[in-house]
């Protein structure tokens, strides 16, 4: 079987990892095409050097821009590697503008597309990530969800035929990588950290940081925090931050935030779970952080992963500073992780799904 995987993000390069080692597990031949929407030593390149991931077969160097522009500029560079490759199936992973635009070529292409993480949503398509998860499920074959719930969206749109319950692949790349991560420990010593005794924050949605003004309200919760914040700093982020006189690191923000470059996925792995608590928007990282035992709240008003909230494990704060230094006082990690985004096997699901549908093997 010819597999064309189609991403661009972090997130991406992670959800695919798992993926990419049961493919090779099977004997099929996989081509792995980057969009370059993520790029650089530390967005990018690190993560092929630390997972098992094939060297990509193409990088496409879509770079940064508007949404629109990146999936038009997606769907344009891989229409030709498509026809070039003429793969058995695409598959696109999650809610990126690779995801969209990759989904669209392998739909002109007119070649079978599976979307793994399918079926989420948040309920907001103000997000741009909320329509690049809708349109690229109407437009695959094959739907390969994580979680019930997704499965139940797809009932409501009338996409129940082509929906497939899989579980959640970052969980088997946490399961897989968490012994790894807790090895680079001094990463804590560098940063002068002490376990447990500090918070872990990430901002990089759209709507939470092309507005100066949401951005600061953000860092002035941050600073407001009674433990030191490690702030993971997005290049969209920082760009919005050079014009806001509340960034990290500025004389208002004292010594609270320590603002860094984004790290290496096992060093994220490793701080979220020394972390007292996680804030973030970013929908991998709610995930992420239950699974390592942290508790988290999520610097948005919704989640495309309810399951987080329901189990206690994620509170919702939105953007308002108090509301924000509330959640984080109150929370109270769960005594247990619940087994709600599957058993760690979600990989090999896929490819047997994948295998069913370009009918090679009768899978698992």
């Amino acid at each position: 079987m010819r597999v064309a995987t189609i991403v661009g993000t972090r997130a991406q390069f992670v959800k695919a990892a798992p993926v990419s080692v049961a493919l090779a597990a099977r004997g099929h031949e996989e081509h792995l095409i980057h969009t370059g929407q993520h790029y650089g030593p530390l967005m990018s390149d690190v993560f092929f050097e630390e997972l098992p991931l094939p060297t990509p077969e193409l990088n496409l160097g879509v770079g940064s821009g508007k949404t629109g522009w990146q999936v038009a500029e997606t769907l344009l560079r891989t229409e030709q590697a498509l026809a070039d490759l003429m793969p058995d199936i695409v598959v696109v992973y999650g809610d990126a503008s690779a995801t969209l635009g990759g989904a669209l070529a392998a739909r002109k292409a007119r070649l079978p597309l599976a979307h793994v993480e399918a079926g989420l949503r948040s309920g907001n398509r103000a997000m741009p990530e909320e329509d690049n998860r809708i349109l690229t499920d109407h437009a695959a074959d094959l739907l390969l969800c994580p979680t019930p719930t997704a499965m139940k969206n797809l009932r409501r749109e009338g996409l129940a035929k082509r929906a497939k319950l899989v579980g959640d692949t970052m969980c088997d790349a946490v399961r897989r990588f968490l012994p790894l991560a807790l090895e680079k420990t001094t990463l804590l010593e560098e940063l002068g950290l002490e376990s447990g005794r500090y918070f872990l924050a990430t901002v990089h949605r759209n709507y939470n940081t092309e507005d100066p003004v949401v951005l600061g309200r953000l860092v002035q919760a941050l600073a407001a925090l009674d433990l030191p914040v490690v702030f993971l700093v997005h290049p969209r982020t920082r760009k919005t931050l050079a014009i806001q006189p509340e960034a990290p690191g500025a004389a208002s923000s004292g010594d609270r935030i320590i603002a860094i470059e984004p790290r290496s996925y096992l060093e994220t792995l490793l701080l979220q779970s020394h972390a007292a608590a996680v804030l973030t928007d970013s929908g991998g990282m709610q995930k992420e952080a239950m699974l390592v035992g942290t508790p988290c709240v999520t610097l948005r008003p919704e989640t495309e992963w309810p399951e987080t909230v329901e189990s206690g494990w994620n509170v919702l704060a939105g953007s308002d500073p108090e509301r924000i230094v509330e959640a984080v006082s109150g929370l109270v990690a769960p005594k247990e992780t619940p087994d709600i985004l599957g058993d760690g096997a979600a990989a090999e699901k896929v490819v047997a799904a994948l295998e069913r549908k370009v009918g090679q093997g009768s899978g698992a």
